[in-house]
């Protein structure tokens, strides 16, 4: 198994938990260690994609983490924000 696989098949998992915790109700969708596994997940399978030079999946995962990114940081809704 090459290193990159290894990457590759670490960020999956952490993508896997994020998705199952969230289906069963364990982790909430809104939640800011949902999107954080989403960011890490998706950064390390985009770094694995991009080690074995398959760049549809480094724009995918890129931007997969990005909007990630963004929920983690996002003000939820119904708040002022201060």
């Amino acid at each position: 198994m090459k290193v990159s696989d290894i990457i590759a098949s670490v960020g999956v998992i952490i993508l896997l938990i994020a998705f199952l915790l969230n289906l069963y109700k364990k982790l909430p969708a809104e939640s800011k260690t949902y999107s954080l596994l989403n960011f890490i997940g998706a950064i390390v399978c985009c770094y694995a994609s991009y080690m074995v030079k398959f760049y549809p999946f480094v724009i995918l995962e890129g931007i997969w983490a990005a909007f990630a990114l963004v929920s983690f940081f996002k003000v939820p809704r119904g708040t002022s924000g201060n």
